[in-house]
């Protein structure tokens, strides 16, 4: 499980961690010469039940809060530190309100330096902000109290519902990219769901670079497998670490899309329709413009696409002045822009309050099926465009969210074709790669995957898929050293 801290900037989570930990999370010359925390910082955290937690320290400046709000994502429980001399300060109150738009509401607060003052004070206004955690006094300096946090923390892991056991495909928001001699390209950060092992290919996004795990480290030892809720240090072949950036998301290929028109369920405030704003998603902040759909439901327009799922969590941020308005959770990772429409927002309100999807439903088994309604052009074409649009990339189901159920229409017509598994193309890219990999082979006689993937100049992932495709439609057979050649029949016909 991983561990947040959260609170006001001097408020002394840096020092309580160190007292916890043993570890100081302030790497940077910067931070240790102005005595604050400026970046994310990390230490491993053995509770007094044996159980190990990742710790997550951010920074409490206000100047910092885009950077509290990416360490925060994906954390399990929180740390909150008031400190007894100064009591709840407005950056305790934002970082509150940042950990309920994550959905994050188990923790413990600490009331630090209560070798200065009264705890008390400060004590009750924290439990008026933050209702049902136990609080804690406690000083880093003297060292009293910090079992009773430890004590406190274990009690907060055991009711917390852990990711770990939780099916789903690997996820994991980068906050860190650099080079290690002898090692080359590590990122680190916290695996939201899945489980990684060496040797494992996977997807970087934005773009669907190919990659592939060459070693895992968590806690600073090197592990067989890492698993959802831990913080991992991943090292990666076939990508530079300056290639990478804070806000990249690892993912099992195929299963996680770039969107940049999410449908969401948001609890704001005083936010307005088509206002600009900040939105947090994973570890990564764009820029974008709310729409107002009504009863709490919102369609956030996003200038530059994020690699999004339905059930992630967002935080809006109004840039100027800076100020937290709220968040929620994705209904729609793969939206468009539809305004108003009844089905639409009926749908929406039907999975933000966990009713069956009206449309989705499959009818009771006493009522008679009916023919299904035709499609609407308008909607096929968008959706066939999307497909021309990822080209050799491919779409998967899961990237295509709702539009996925046109598939079968565009099938029927023509207009699609499924390349492998949940994997589709627009039937013209098809018939074009089938082409320039049936001249390859005759020119060379056989391929392998990466003379292929050069060939297409793509990556790891579509080039196998297609050639798969290939497989199953007899035009090319696969040959023991894992190479391709030509059937007799695969010189002609159409895919």
């Amino acid at each position: 499980m991983t561990l947040g801290t959260a609170g006001h900037i001097d408020h002394g989570k840096t020092a309580l961690v160190a007292a916890l930990t043993g570890v100081d999370t302030d790497r940077l010359p910067e931070e240790r010469a102005r005595g604050i925390s400026i970046a994310l910082g990390y230490a491993p955290l053995t509770l007094p039940s044996g159980r190990r937690l990742s710790v997550v320290d951010v920074p409490g400046h206000e100047r910092f809060v885009r950077t509290m709000v990416a360490g925060a994502t994906g954390v399990d429980l929180f740390l909150m530190v008031v400190a007894a001399d100064d009591g709840v300060m407005p950056q305790t109150r934002e970082h509150a309100e940042v950990l309920r738009a994550l959905g994050v509401s188990t923790g413990v607060v600490a009331v630090t330096k209560a070798d200065l003052a009264d705890p008390a004070p400060a004590a009750a206004a924290a439990a008026d902000l933050l209702p049902g955690c136990e609080v804690v006094a406690c000083s880093a300096a003297t060292g009293a109290g910090t079992g009773d946090v430890a004590a406190a923390l274990d009690r907060a892991a055991a009711g917390a519902a852990s990711r770990a056991a939780a099916p789903g495909d690997v996820v994991l928001h980068v906050d860190r990219a650099f080079t290690v001699h002898g090692i080359g390209t590590v990122v680190t950060g916290t695996l939201w769901s899945g489980t990684l092992r060496p040797g494992d290919e996977i997807a970087l996004l934005p773009g669907d670079r190919a990659v592939r795990v060459r070693g895992l480290q968590v806690h600073d030892e090197p592990v067989p497998e890492a698993r959802a809720g831990q913080r991992v240090a991943v090292a990666l072949a076939g990508v530079r670490a300056r290639d990478i950036g804070r806000g990249d998301v690892l993912a099992r290929p195929g299963t996680l899309g770039e969107t940049s028109v999410l449908d969401c369920a948001l609890a704001l405030r005083d936010a307005r329709h088509g206002e600009r704003v900040q939105v947090h998603h994973g570890t990564r902040d764009v820029a974008g413009r709310l729409a107002d759909l009504g009863d709490g439901l919102w369609q956030v327009r996003l200038e530059h696409p994020v690699a999004a799922a339905r059930g992630d969590r967002l935080v809006v941020r109004r840039p100027a002045p800076p100020d937290t308005l709220g968040g929620g959770v994705v209904l729609d990772a793969h939206a468009h822009r539809h305004g108003r429409r009844p089905d639409v927002l009926e749908r929406l309100r039907a999975r933000r309050d966990g009713r069956p999807d009206p449309v989705a439903a499959p009818l009771p088994r006493a009522v008679p099926a009916r023919p299904a309604a035709p499609a609407d052009p308008a909607e096929l074409a968008r959706v066939t465009v999307r497909l021309r649009e990822a080209g050799i990339g491919l779409l998967s189901e899961a990237q295509l969210g709702d539009d996925a159920c046109h598939l079968a229409a565009l099938r029927a017509q023509g207009a699609a074709v499924r390349v492998s598994g949940t994997l589709y193309a627009h039937a013209e890219v098809a018939a074009g790669v089938r082409e320039r990999i049936v001249a390859l082979l005759e020119r060379d006689g056989s391929a392998s995957l990466a003379e292929v993937r050069d060939a297409l100049q793509t990556s790891r992932k579509p080039a196998q898929a297609f050639l798969e495709h290939l497989d199953a439609e007899r035009v090319t057979r696969r040959l023991a050293d894992d190479r391709r050649v030509l059937r007799a029949r695969g010189r002609a016909g159409a895919t």
